[in-house]
């Protein structure tokens, strides 16, 4: 049941959630209703688009949703977090407090997926510990293929080389950067985008991520490993039938970078019909 009700008292009939609505399912009667609850997505644009607060649908009160007017960030506030993004090669040695990475997760789960699927499996390392583990069997499997040839040929194979020579002759941990945490984002393979939506929602935990101070890198290394060791996939927890989208290895940054850098002009493809 999508649970949908219409606060008669505040309902002011202007029809902006039927209009808004992208399944085309609510029509105006009157007041607001339903046409048909299975084509419904669940997106919930009709208690975001109305202006007196009077819908409510999935059992959700609107009235605990945040008002968007004068909570919005400063757009250049917001250019100079994206600007000033760096990929964090360097990590203090400590967990993040687990109520920080909560809030993270639940702020990502947000970000727009094809077709409201909402399906993006946010599989997460929230401990050290848990971490070291991980790293340990990662680094004796991949030294065990370099010595025993195993590793691909080709870029992939240099940088995993590279990587188990690194940890074997120096003890340096190129696959997580010493990182305390690790973010795995995928989606089912039968999703409408199961690759883009994951991708979508790593890149909306990496921003907020930055916003509260915490450090993140886009771990490909990591995803070349998990490509050469597929069995680590389902020790994570991830189920078989999911596409994987990045991993992000994050945690409290060991260094503070000063400015932003200087990037550009874009590349731009102006479209001349």
């Amino acid at each position: 049941m999508l649970q949908f009700r219409i606060d008669e008292e505040r309902c002011i009939q202007c029809g902006e959630c039927a209009l808004d609505c992208p399944a085309g399912v609510i029509a105006m009667d009157g007041y607001p209703k339903i046409t048909d609850e299975a084509g419904c997505f669940q997106c919930q644009h009709c208690l975001a688009i109305c202006p007196t607060a009077a819908v409510s649908i999935l059992g959700k009160d609107p009235e605990v949703s945040t008002v968007l007017q004068g909570n919005l960030p400063d757009p250049a506030q917001l250019a100079t977090l994206i600007k000033g993004r760096r990929a964090v090669r360097r990590y203090r040695d400590r967990d993040l407090a687990p109520e920080l990475i909560d809030h993270l997760l639940a702020v990502s789960c947000h970000a727009p997926t094809g077709v409201n699927a909402r399906s993006v499996l946010f599989t997460v390392v929230r401990e050290r510990a848990v971490m070291h583990r991980l790293r340990e069997y990662l680094m004796d499997r991949l030294v065990t293929l370099k010595d025993l040839g195993g590793l691909p040929q080709g870029f992939v194979g240099q940088y995993l080389g590279w990587t188990a020579k690194a940890w074997q002759e120096e003890g340096k941990d190129i696959l997580f950067r010493g990182a305390p945490h690790l973010l795995i984002t995928s989606a089912p393979a039968d999703a409408p985008c199961p690759t883009q939506d994951a991708l979508i929602a790593l890149t909306t935990f990496q921003l907020l991520a930055h916003g509260h101070g915490v450090g993140t890198v886009w771990d490909g290394i990591c995803m070349m490993a998990l490509g050469v060791c597929p069995e680590v996939t389902g020790k994570l927890g991830i189920p078989e039938n999911h596409t994987l989208g990045y991993a992000m290895a994050f945690g409290d940054p060991a260094v503070e970078y000063q400015r932003t850098v200087q990037r550009g002009p874009a590349l731009v493809n102006v479209v001349k019909w």
